[in-house]
């Protein structure tokens, strides 16, 4: 396979044929894979570190590009974890009667990325997170990301072109605004929150009608149903900042949270740390212990880390 024609695959600008020839010949052999898998990593790699030298052909800095984002201290290290933790694949489906190269993307517990879509779509991604999007959206057809976790969308303007997220229990049509998803599906927490614009929230979990939210809206399930509220506080919001901020949250939310954005399992041995709720901010650059302190000024708990199985418990 010709590498040049690889590389417009990756940036999103190979023609449908070009497309089902690379399919073609993955399938003809589990080697054919391997170097495709290969010469994909190459290509992300590249772009995650911005370098556009010529060590690959054709335009590196494609409008998919990860603009990675992650502790100043660990800048490097990030860089690495992304390159090797972020899965990306390719597969065909069907959609109408033409098939869509889709990628896909995993952040690794402790990162948060910024993502630009090929419409212009900024994307951030929170730890945990897989986002499978296409290569290059198609103006034939809506806007279609899939989510699994945390993001914060800047959806790019156009009204005759719907975008559209998926979650594990939601679907969300929008045609320009910015709003805050989570929705792990290994969690039971789910929230939508709008900053501008407006967003249909459609529940896949029941036949209920979709909710429309305005700006300062959340939806969120309640007893299994949709409904809406105010967002009481922007500041939950803020992890794009390195940020990690609680609003009447209980001890095992915020050591669910800690979890997320440290990297570490947390294993609490003492219920009694239950009855507590905690309001309040951290930055995530100072790292775990610091935070664990802070809360043991206002709940008495003690807690013993172990770094190899990296496991810290809360006794």
């Amino acid at each position: 396979m010709e590498q040049n024609i690889l590389i417009k695959l990756f940036e999103g600008t190979a023609t449908i044929e070009e497309q089902k020839e690379i399919r073609k010949w993955m399938d003809e052999s589990p080697e054919n894979k391997r170097v495709f898998m290969h010469a994909r990593k190459m290509f992300d790699a590249t772009v995650v570190n911005g370098d556009n030298s010529h060590n690959m052909p054709g335009k590196l800095m494609a409008q998919g590009a990860v603009r990675r984002i992650g502790f100043d201290l660990l800048r490097i290290a990030a860089v690495v974890a992304i390159t090797l933790c972020c899965t990306l694949m390719y597969s065909v489906y069907k959609e109408a009667h033409e098939p869509v190269a889709m990628q896909s993307i995993s952040v690794p517990f402790g990162q948060r990325i910024d993502l630009k879509l090929s419409d212009g779509t900024d994307v951030w991604l929170n730890a945990g997170t897989t986002l499978r999007y296409p290569v290059k959206f198609d103006k034939s057809r809506v806007r279609q990301v899939y989510l699994d976790g945390e993001a914060y969308f800047s959806v790019s303007k156009d009204k005759e072109w719907p975008f559209r997220v998926q979650t594990s229990r939601s679907s969300l049509e929008v045609l320009g605004t910015q709003f805050n998803v989570e929705d792990y599906s290994n969690y039971s927490r789910f929230e939508v929150a709008l900053m501008e614009g407006k967003v249909k929230v459609s529940p896949l979990t029941s036949v209920q009608e979709p909710l429309i939210l305005t700006p300062d809206m959340r939806a969120y399930f309640d007893n299994g149903k949709l409904v809406s509220g105010h967002v009481d506080d922007s500041n939950l919001y803020r992890w794009r900042e390195g940020l990690i901020c609680f609003k009447n949250r209980s001890f095992k939310g915020v050591m669910h949270e800690f979890s997320k954005y440290y990297g570490i399992e947390i294993e609490v041995q003492n219920q009694q740390v239950q009855k507590y709720f905690y309001t309040g901010k951290f930055r995530q650059a100072d790292g775990i212990e610091y935070a664990l302190k802070v809360l043991q000024k206002e709940i008495k708990f003690s807690y013993k880390r172990d770094d190899i199985n990296q496991i810290i418990y809360i006794n």
